[in-house]
């Protein structure tokens, strides 16, 4: 009986070797490496504002700035309240963000509502003209905007940064929510008229629970919209409503930058933002895919 010969392979450490798989791997390693680079060139900026907020002031502005303070301080933090009224600032901002955000999901929520159940060739028209306005450049509009306000008599008052943020985000509230309004069933709508429910009372009951990711998608970008604005709050306010953006920035003057408190406020001025996004998390994700479908 003949045997048979097993050829033992030249490498053994190659044996079960499949070519696809290394290649798959060397790609995925690739797609890490590069996020990971992306990340930190984003991060960058941001971690060396931390790290500058907690230098001592002479250190913040030495020559040539160093990365890793020597010592940690807070020195920074107490001359942000001493210098300016910086509290106060971060008040105006949060009145002036957050009610124009409600508003502007309230307002948005009922247009994009009634656009997406009562779809017609004006409505259509209607929507296309919010998206015109919403891409009209913000600078462009500044100098009519300060006009209005002006002869409202409102300068200077958190209801002018609030009638202006809000008439800013509507259109976009719209153009966001009218996506997840679509990807709803409008039996849910039937079966609440069936049950007694008003259009009214349908939308506030049904339609707005179901669509809670789309709200606080909604609300996330016009917060941070409204809560960035360094524009408008330039121009309209002055003193007593003046915003955090503007209070930053008068850190730096014609004579000095107080480089310290200038990145503690900075710092201090991102924390809402990075709270309020890190609670509602959960819903945006699942709320920017959710909008995308349609029925």
């Amino acid at each position: 009986m003949a045997k048979i010969k097993v050829i033992k392979p030249e490498y053994p450490f190659m044996m079960g070797y499949q070519p696809w798989k290394f290649k798959k791997n060397i790609w995925k390693l690739f797609v890490i490496s590069l996020t990971c680079f992306l990340a930190l060139l984003f991060l960058g900026p941001y971690i060396y504002l931390i790290l500058t907020a907690l230098k001592p002031s002479s250190e913040a502005v030495s020559t040539p700035p160093s990365l890793w303070p020597s010592t940690f301080s807070l020195e920074s933090f107490r001359g942000m309240i001493d210098y300016l009224p910086i509290g106060k600032f971060f008040f105006n901002s949060l009145i002036a963000a957050g009610v124009s955000m409600v508003l502007s999901l309230l307002l948005g929520s009922l247009g994009a509502y009634g656009l997406s159940r009562f779809s017609s060739s004006l409505g259509n028209v209607f929507l296309l003209f919010t998206l015109t306005i919403r891409m009209v450049p913000m600078i462009s509009i500044a100098i009519p905007m300060y006009m209005i306000i002006n002869h409202m008599g409102l300068i200077d008052t958190k209801l002018a940064l609030i009638l202006v943020y809000t008439s800013i985000n509507v259109p976009f509230a719209i153009w966001l929510m009218i996506g997840f309004f679509d990807s709803i069933p409008r039996e849910f709508d039937e079966a609440a008229r069936v049950d007694g429910c008003s259009r009214v009372g349908a939308f506030f009951r049904i339609i707005l629970p179901v669509s809670l990711p789309g709200l606080a998608t909604t609300a996330i970008f016009t917060f941070m919209l409204a809560w960035n604005d360094f524009l408008f709050a330039l121009l309209i306010t002055s003193s007593e409503s003046k915003t955090a953006t503007v209070g930053i920035s008068e850190f730096l003057t014609a004579y000095s930058l107080d480089m310290g408190p200038m990145t503690a406020a900075a710092i201090s001025f991102s924390l809402p933002v990075m709270i309020f996004s890190f609670i509602v998390q959960k819903y945006i994700v699942s709320g920017m895919t959710l909008g995308a479908v349609k029925e």
